[in-house]
């Protein structure tokens, strides 16, 4: 045996798992890839430009900062490139081309890198860039929706002027929401956001991603069980509404059961969901903004720390 070769030598049990954080992050890229392809049928060759800039913004972002740091560029390992994305989906079709550059290069260097980068940021990066850009040019994150094609922006027919949210907000039209189509609501002929309102093509990249275990199903069951229950209970537009319209979905699947910023026990995970769903109908119902969903992972996000020192597992023995 040669004496110059060295073993490394630990106490079983081993685990091995040809899990990477590239390929985690590669499969959650393309799971949103058919919702991608839906709101660039839906809003046009705008929705696929949108996308891209926020992309290239942020993968920009990280290796300018990288390289100013004298670290190891990661710019491969996908994370960059699923936060331009998410940004872009959560901005509506008609912003100006320059909300996602800015809106991706904040969430890169204030959401992500300032804290060390990948895998220490306390908050979901894309949502903290959405925040910022809705708090720095409300008008640009507030008015520049566009019709779908085959639709309307409210999924009412005569209502042009509001997505279907922001009218159960501030017009309170609750008998023309129930006789709108749930069927374009489920298929994504309605306004909102680039990247969340077709809910069968969120549906199809979220169950692929449980298939493979890279999403835990209690966050999102948690999420959306609270907030059917919760609308039921209330009254007034049935909850396959409140699940269907905005960026509930979308949140769910793919923002709150992001690994880092989420808690890491079975337990907590629940707690995780059921907070983000009652945070979000609450601030859907009383709150000044119609929808809640980006806030209310954000707000979930800072207690995730708390979660997992409280829902910690027992060591064996002990």
């Amino acid at each position: 045996m040669d004496e110059n070769k060295k073993f490394t030598v630990s106490i079983s049990p081993h685990i091995r798992d040809s899990v990477s954080i590239p390929k985690i992050m590669y499969s959650v890229i393309g799971a949103l890839i058919p919702a991608w392809i839906a709101g660039i049928y839906f809003f046009g060759p705008r929705a696929a430009w949108l996308t891209l800039l926020s992309i290239a913004a942020a993968v920009g972002t990280e290796w300018i900062i990288q390289k100013l740091r004298k670290i190891s560029i990661t710019v491969g390992d996908g994370s960059a490139i699923l936060t331009g994305m998410l940004l872009a989906f959560n901005l509506p079709p008609g912003v100006s081309w320059w909300i996602p550059v800015v809106g991706s290069a904040f969430a890169i260097g204030i959401g992500k890198q300032v804290f060390g980068g990948l895998g220490y940021n306390p908050m979901n990066p894309a949502l903290l860039g959405r925040a910022f850009l809705l708090a720095s040019w409300p008008v640009q994150m507030t008015t520049k929706w566009l019709a779908p094609r085959g639709g309307t922006l409210s999924g009412i027919d005569g209502v042009s002027s509001a997505t279907p949210l922001t009218l159960l907000k501030e017009a309170h039209q609750v008998p023309d929401l129930l006789s709108s189509s749930y069927v374009d609501l489920f298929w994504g002929r309605v306004g909102g956001c680039l990247g969340e309102t077709s809910a069968i093509m969120l549906l199809i990249g979220a169950a692929y991603l449980i298939y493979k275990g890279y999403v835990d199903w209690r966050i999102p069951s948690g999420y959306l069980g609270v907030v059917i229950l919760l609308t039921g209970l209330f009254g007034g537009v049935p909850p396959l509404f409140h699940v269907l319209a905005g960026g509930l979905i979308l949140g769910a699947f793919f923002m709150a059961t992001d690994m880092v910023t989420s808690p890491i026990t079975p337990k907590g995970k629940w707690i995780f969901g059921i907070g983000c769903g009652l945070l979000t109908v609450l601030i859907r119902r009383v709150g000044g903004y119609p929808e809640g969903v980006s806030y209310s992972i954000l707000l979930m996000n800072l207690t995730v720390p708390l979660i997992d020192r409280f829902t910690r597992p027992k060591v064996f023995g002990g």
